[in-house]
């Protein structure tokens, strides 16, 4: 593997300003890393190689760097719209499908002076029948959903950065399973136009790296008033561990990894303390499930109304239910969340950050037809506060199992902070 695969994101961008390096160089190596893996990993559903060197080669003619990820190469799940590049939504209903014009956050993604190299796997219309992709890190198990693509490119040296999206828990359980960063952040801080709707309620954008300076970097570029950074300190942050209400349909190794963390993260200087979640939270994940159908019933109408034939049982038998949704439960939901939410900052004294589980434990192996279960991202999902995954070892079968650290509404940095010492501590 070429040493310039491994660079992150402001590395590179860094280096390339510098002049110590190319983005033609940069988005060959990446390249060149994707054809050796594709046929291990098949993370990407679309890819020109010839307009992206091309936009490379643009950039290292540019007078001065267009912006933050001035040449850095960026992947794009295949569910936002790219007008270079088709957008199929993983289905065959959306087959060539080209868009005529970026989605809000692609432009931005251009005018920082990134490459958009390629678009990468989503599950079928962002759901849960799975994609080609495999784990990288465990190639018999599945990668996670809907953004499979992202998190195992990203994991792989394939691209320093990937875009990706969460309804129910789109980004942090392949973040978790694939053994790299993934951020949620506060739903609303990121604008959705040209990105497939599921959920006004519930869908929010979200990004894969493999360091955690690379999130915040994203989020600087893609979000209207992203929160400036807190002061670089080394100083520990403060956890509170909470087992959930939903921890008993965790299995060992899901429950062992949070409990592990939270020792590991103590023994490293962090103040931890065990945080019991009030009783109004034990209904969030049924809640989020509930609101999911009906909106879907509805943002996916179409498909269900013209293609049922060429959607999965799975995504059909979920619209259907959908359509059988109230919705007072719907607006119960939504109010629930709200409560929750406040109810959630008062819990959380400021800076700290909640450690939860990501995932029920390791990733399913790929012949179960399963991208795992989303459980553990339902309520944070549905509350729409940041998130953000840490990896944090390997389960018993050595597959990843990363965790999950939630913070209140609007402390995306602070808890980019926190993920940050977490990882070194973790990783």
């Amino acid at each position: 593997m070429s040493d310039l695969s491994r660079l992150g994101a402001a590395e590179a961008a860094r280096r390339i300003a510098a002049g110590e390096l190319s983005s033609a160089a940069l988005v060959a190596a990446c390249l060149e890393r994707m054809s050796e893996r594709d046929d291990a990993v098949r993370a990407w559903a679309h890819v020109d190689a010839g307009a992206a060197l091309a936009r490379a080669r643009e950039r290292d003619a540019a007078p001065a760097p267009l912006g933050p990820l001035h040449g850095v190469p960026v992947g794009v799940k295949d569910i936002v719209d790219t007008a270079d590049l088709s957008t199929e939504c993983g289905t065959p209903i959306h087959a060539g499908r080209r868009p005529r014009a970026d989605a809000t956050c692609v432009a931005r993604l251009r005018a920082a002076g990134a490459v958009v190299i390629g678009k990468t796997v989503t599950t079928e219309l962002a759901y849960f029948r799975p994609g080609k992709t495999r784990n990288p890190k465990a190639l018999d198990r599945t990668p996670g959903g809907s953004s499979s693509g992202s998190a195992a490119a990203v994991a792989d040296f394939q691209v320093p950065v990937a875009i990706g999206s969460q309804t129910a828990g789109s980004v942090i359980r392949p973040a978790a399973y694939c053994g790299t960063l993934g951020l949620k952040p506060t739903r609303g801080l990121v604008d959705l136009h040209g990105v497939k709707a599921l959920s006004g309620e519930l869908d929010t954008l979200g990004w894969f790296a493999r360091d955690v300076e690379d999130l915040d970097l994203l989020g600087v570029v893609l979000a209207d008033g992203w929160p400036e950074a807190p002061d670089d300190s080394d100083a520990p942050p403060a956890f509170a561990f909470a087992r959930t209400p939903w921890w008993d349909r965790a299995d060992d190794a899901g429950r062992g990894t949070v409990e592990d963390a939270a020792k590991r993260l103590s023994g490293a200087g962090a103040t931890v303390r065990e945080l019991e979640l009030p009783e109004r939270f034990a209904p969030l994940a049924e809640a989020q499930e509930q609101l999911m159908a009906f909106d879907m019933a509805r943002s996916l109408a179409h498909e269900l109304e013209h293609h049922a034939d060429e959607l999965s049982d799975v995504l059909r038998g979920f619209l259907e239910r959908g359509r059988g949704v109230a919705r007072e439960d719907a607006e119960q939901a939504v109010a629930l969340a709200a409560d929750c939410r406040a109810a959630l900052a008062d819990q959380l004294a400021e800076g700290e950050a909640l450690v939860v589980p990501a995932t029920t434990g390791e990733p399913p192996p790929l012949d179960g037809g399963t991208t795992g279960d989303p459980l553990f991202c339902r309520a944070w999902t549905l509350l729409g506060v940041p998130a953000v995954a840490v990896p944090a070892g390997a389960g018993p079968g050595g597959a990843p199992v990363g965790v999950q650290l939630v913070a209140p509404a609007g402390a995306d940095t602070a808890l980019l902070a926190a993920g940050g010492w977490a990882a070194r501590h973790l990783g």
